[in-house]
């Protein structure tokens, strides 16, 4: 007699299927999460941690040369002309730090570092990829200033100790920036090789300039293995300087402090102390340059003014006496002396003044404020000489001609004298200039700690970061994953969870490696380990389905999904196995006839099944199957893959078959193909009485779900429930949906 299987009552208030609960990011759930790839993200760690180490070890160390400069903001003080009562410029109030920070890191500084050090020659050694510095660096460790021989015999790589001192290479312009090959050879002779490998000349160490084909190479002293090459260059010293200024840091010390901090790092410490140091050396000449230049162009302004001031003096001198002796008086009188006295400052004072304007206007415009200023004041004395003049008009001819020609005289006599004192200043101050900025601290570089790269920093900034990245990378796959791993989200779809089957890691093992053994070779978890957890999940199904009869139209239940690879199959044959353990006779069906894999499970061969008896090949006792290790247990296999199985479930010999095996048996388990992919379970739903949803645990999604289930309604065929499948003990729910391992004692006479 048959037994009719029947779901659980349904819920007074279902949830309607399109409600999909949101999501909502939570510490718990997130520290659980990441627990759950604590394995995962070790690994990442521990992988970052050791590329930081083996950086460590292979990167080139970097050694900072530092160097302080100051800068005064006093304007320099040019005797002379900065004396009297002319007036100043203003004095510039911008930052100097700002300014000299640029002229640091100028081409004028760096062309004449670059020049004096021959940075545009570049010689390095030849290094084994990988390994060959770090080799080098640890030779020079254990034995300092000692070549090392060749390792492996790769004599062309060097080891170690290599060294090439370049005095002069002059290449064509086709050959700048081109890496040209020197071979090292016996007691000091070279080749130097072209980039094609051709010979381009050869010589001997020390024994001055060689000459060829446009080339011209001084080696001052070579020391290497026979046969080892070195790279060298001719760079373009535009790059040069490019690359010097984006490696030199210029930073001021406090607001306004001007106090300059200058850094520049290079792999050979030696070289970066020279760098900085010709740099701030001729940071500072180049100060005192641009302080002399104003003294040595005012000197040379006051040289030109000299010939024709002593003219103009030798001819008021001649002219004055010519008058004198034709009119035979000798001086002036007394009472016109202070006229006299008077005219001659107010023309001295002019005179001066006529000088320098003449100064300020090769240096500034006529807008300028001084050039104005100056031009008011020679306006006023004019305006009084003026005044004395007309004064002095009332006066015979012959103590006018004898009151202008002593003028003239003692006018360009002063003038004269202060040009004379303004050049001897001149000279003076031209070579005591001193500028306004001096390095305080000379460059200097520790040579036992390189600045980069800091092991500790290095190899703890890398663990860290992998860190990081390892969780941040859990946690977006997480997030974009979105699988279901709590029965709440399946049952807000309006699904209630039957059972939920945690995963079996005995079943994974026995699925994988019976299928590299035997083709034919049984998987059945039911039958391999019994008392497997999954298989206490499968017999709570059981329960449940057995106990809820009552209200199924027929013993016919389908085990769908909504894609595959979530283990119907596995949960189908097992579920069989379980019922026939009861008991109970049931029949396995495999429907899916496009790509079923229950007879891997059962242990037979496909072929003379289902597809067979719907077309009529074979009846129906050729297609049942007894199952091996079990009594009460029957299968049908898929068949041969036909061209048109939806077509062939269609047809009304496949539901009177189903019919008449629903008498035969108690209870049939058809498994179908998955719901999203094709029709064919939505055939099948409309001659099952009962239709279960295999649900997988953290790869259906919610929408995924809800679309399969639609689809079945949509044609017809009620899900009853979901079979929460592959559980882990992860995420939310993992207590409330777990089940213990309560095994049997293997000694029972031990517990008494």
């Amino acid at each position: 007699m048959a037994t009719h299987l029947i779901t659980r009552a349904e819920a007074a208030h279902p949830v309607p299927a399109t409600t999909i609960r949101e999501d909502d990011i939570d510490i718990p759930t997130l520290l659980t999460t990441l627990g759950d790839h604590k394995w995962s993200i070790l690994f990442g760690t521990m992988l970052f941690f050791a590329v930081s180490a083996i950086y460590v070890l292979l990167a080139t160390p970097q050694y900072e040369a530092n160097a302080v400069v100051q800068v005064e903001s006093r304007p320099p003080t040019v005797p002379g002309l900065n004396a009297g009562n002319a007036p100043q410029a203003p004095p510039s109030i911008d930052a100097p730090a700002a300014t000299e920070s640029q002229l640091l890191t100028s081409r004028r500084v760096l062309g004449e570092a670059m020049e004096r050090l021959d940075l545009d020659l570049s010689a390095k050694p030849s290094r084994l990829p990988v390994i060959g510095d770090l080799a080098a660096r640890a030779q020079q460790l254990m034995q300092p200033d000692a070549l090392a021989p060749p390792l492996f015999g790769l004599d062309q790589y060097g080891w170690g100790g290599e060294k090439l001192d370049l005095g002069r290479l002059d290449l064509p312009d086709t050959l700048i920036d081109v890496p040209l090959q020197l071979i090292a050879g016996e007691r000091g002779r070279f080749a130097l090789l072209d980039p094609d490998g051709k010979a381009l000349l050869q010589g001997r160490a020390g024994q001055g300039p060689v000459t060829g084909g446009g080339v011209t190479i001084d080696v001052k002293s070579i020391r290497a293995n026979p046969g080892m090459r070195f790279e060298v260059k001719r760079l373009n010293p535009m790059a040069i300087m490019a690359d010097l200024k984006s490696k030199i840091t210029v930073t001021e010390q406090g607001r306004n402090s001007g106090v300059i901090a200058l850094t520049y790092s290079n792999s050979d410490p030696v070289r970066a102390k020279q760098v900085l140091e010709q740099i701030t050396q001729a940071y500072s000449r180049q100060n005192v340059a641009r302080n002399s230049a104003e003294a040595a162009k005012r000197l040379q302004f006051v040289t030109e003014q000299l010939p024709n001031v002593r003219r103009e003096l030798a001819d008021a001198q001649a002219a004055l006496n010519q008058f004198q002796s034709r009119t035979g008086t000798l001086d002036v009188a007394v009472q016109n002396k202070a006229l006299l006295d008077q005219s001659i400052a107010l023309d001295a004072s002019i005179q001066q003044l006529l000088v320098q304007r003449a100064d300020i206007a090769s240096r500034f415009t006529t807008a300028h404020p001084v050039y104005e200023s100056l031009q008011r004041q020679i306006g006023q004395f004019q305006a009084e000489k003026s005044r004395l003049m007309s004064r002095l008009s009332q006066l015979p001819d012959t103590q006018q001609g004898l009151f202008r020609l002593n003028r003239d005289v003692e006018v360009t006599n002063q003038t004269y004298a202060n040009l004379l004192d303004q050049a001897q200043q001149l000279n003076i101050a031209r070579a005591s200039a001193i500028g306004n900025a001096r390095v305080i601290d000379p460059a200097d570089v520790n040579m036992d700690s390189p600045a980069w790269p800091k092991p500790l920093l290095v190899v703890a900034g890398g663990t860290v970061l992998g860190a990081m990245l390892m969780v941040a990378f859990v946690l977006l796959r997480q997030m974009f994953k979105r699988g279901v791993e709590d029965p709440v989200d399946i049952e807000l779809l309006g699904l209630p969870v039957y059972a939920s089957i945690p995963f079996s890691a005995k079943g994974h093992q026995i699925a994988t490696r019976s299928r590299r053994f035997s083709r034919d070779r049984q998987r059945l978890l039911a039958l391999r380990s019994p008392t497997d957890l999954a298989m206490e999940a499968l017999r709570t199904l059981r329960t449940s389905l057995h106990f809820a009869r009552l209200e199924m139209k027929n013993n016919m239940l389908m085990i769908a999904a909504p894609s595959p690879g979530v283990g119907k199959t596995f949960v189908c044959a097992n579920l069989a196995v379980t019922i026939a353990q009861a008991g109970q006779t049931v029949l396995l069906i495999d429907a899916d006839m496009r790509r079923g894999t229950l007879h891997h499970a059962i242990g037979v061969r496909s072929e003379g099944g289902l597809s067979e008896l719907i077309s009529g090949q074979i009846d129906l006792e050729q297609a049942l199957r007894k199952v091996p290790g079990t009594d009460n247990m029957t299968f049908i296999s898929r068949g041969a893959v036909p061209p048109n199985p939806s077509e062939l479930l269609m047809h009304p010999r496949f539901g009177t078959m189903l019919a008449e095996l629903a008498r035969l048996y108690d209870v049939v388990i058809i498994d179908t193909p998955p719901v999203l992919a094709v029709t064919d379970a939505a055939v099948i739903g409309h001659h099952v009485g009962t239709c279960l949803m295999v649900v997988r645990w953290g790869h259906n999604q919610q929408r995924e779900i809800a679309m399969a289930k639609q689809r079945l309604e949509q044609n017809g065929v009620d899900v009853r429930g979901a079979i929460f499948n592959a559980v882990q003990k992860h995420g939310s729910g993992q207590y409330t949906y777990s089940y213990y391992d309560y095994q049997p004692l293997r000694n029972p006479s031990a517990a008494r």
